[in-house]
């Protein structure tokens, strides 16, 4: 696949070769990107280096979090620059500067909460924001759970529960909040975004999307909802067209805009868009977990001695 990917407004050009790093250096893979206001593209990865950071021309400016971390899984960046890192790892989320520096710590390291239980946290998975400044946690590998802290932390509450009906979950993998407070969560295993009010109340879903695994809201007066859908893995449907991996954009009430990809590890091609972001040009970031993801599709092989492709740029095509 070559040219241009996607449909209408949201037509994008893959950036071959995106994201130059150090000699010796290796992303591993990546599980979470975000940009900062000056456009800068932070990777949060599964390397020796957690936090990679990059300009947007791709070119590399510095990285940290050596020994922080455990496990990346979430990266959300606040209106105010802030990172906010989930580490499904050690059952945190940390708060952080963009050169690093920990303000906040969420949770108790390497002290989970009892399987299931809907106490914060097991192997939490992502981060959103309120208007307000509150903050949401989705909780997905060992719990499905929502939690909700006040902007110091403080727990204030939790809804959620392991099931199929409104308001119960299975794996809610990402989270992201909207303008007028509204909270979407993508509920993985379930095929479904559900949407919630403040307090967890249950306002709708999204069900036109396979196994959405990676959110991302966009700003200004129309703004639409980017989502990184994985594919099926068992072997009997591991082939099935048009189910992706992809990447969909859809309006506020769940219409799709744009939709393109398919497995692989060509331009317009994905093996696990597991985090995704968009900057202010409209330019689109893909994190991808692909050296976990490689060994499904190729009957249990490991990943090639050179690595798989983490991390890549599609540039939006002017209307």
């Amino acid at each position: 696949m070559t040219g241009t990917f996607g449909t209408g407004e949201f037509r994008y050009e893959a950036v071959e070769g995106w994201g130059q790093l150090p000699e010796g250096w290796s992303l591993k893979e990546v599980a979470a990107v975000a940009v900062d206001s000056q456009d800068r593209v932070y990777a949060f990865s599964r390397g020796e280096h957690p936090i990679v950071v990059f300009d947007r021309d791709g070119k590399f400016l510095t990285s940290w979090g050596e020994g922080l971390f455990s496990r990346a899984h979430g990266l959300h960046m606040g209106p105010d620059d802030i990172l906010w890192c989930t580490d499904d790892g050690d059952h945190t989320v940390r708060k952080c500067t963009l050169d690093g520096r920990v303000l906040l710590t969420i949770g108790l390291p390497r002290q989970p909460a009892p399987f299931m239980s809907g106490r914060p946290f097991n192997r939490c998975t992502h981060t959103a924001l309120s208007p307000e400044g509150d903050i949401y946690v989705s909780d997905g590998y060992g719990n499905a759970a929502v939690h909700k802290y006040s902007p110091q932390g403080r727990h204030l509450l939790s809804w959620g529960r392991p099931g199929m009906e409104p308001g119960e979950f299975n794996l809610p993998h990402n989270i992201v909040c909207d303008d007028a407070g509204l909270v979407y969560v993508a509920d993985r295993e379930s095929h479904r975004v559900q949407i919630f009010d403040g307090n967890g109340r249950y306002q709708g879903q999204w069900t036109n999307v396979h196994r959405p695994c990676s959110l991302f809201l966009g700003k200004g007066r129309c703004p639409c909802c980017y989502v990184g859908e994985l594919g099926p893995q068992l072997p009997v449907n591991r082939d099935f067209p048009n189910l992706g991996p992809r990447i969909s954009v859809l309006d506020m009430e769940g219409k799709v805009l744009s939709r393109f990809g398919e497995l692989g590890g060509g331009p317009g091609q994905f093996w696990s868009p597991h985090g995704l972001c968009v900057d202010s040009r409209g330019d689109l970031y893909v994190a991808e977990v692909s050296f976990t993801a490689w060994p499904r599709y190729h009957d249990g092989r490991p990943p090639p001695p050179e690595g798989v492709r983490c991390l890549q740029k599609y540039r939006r095509v002017a209307a």
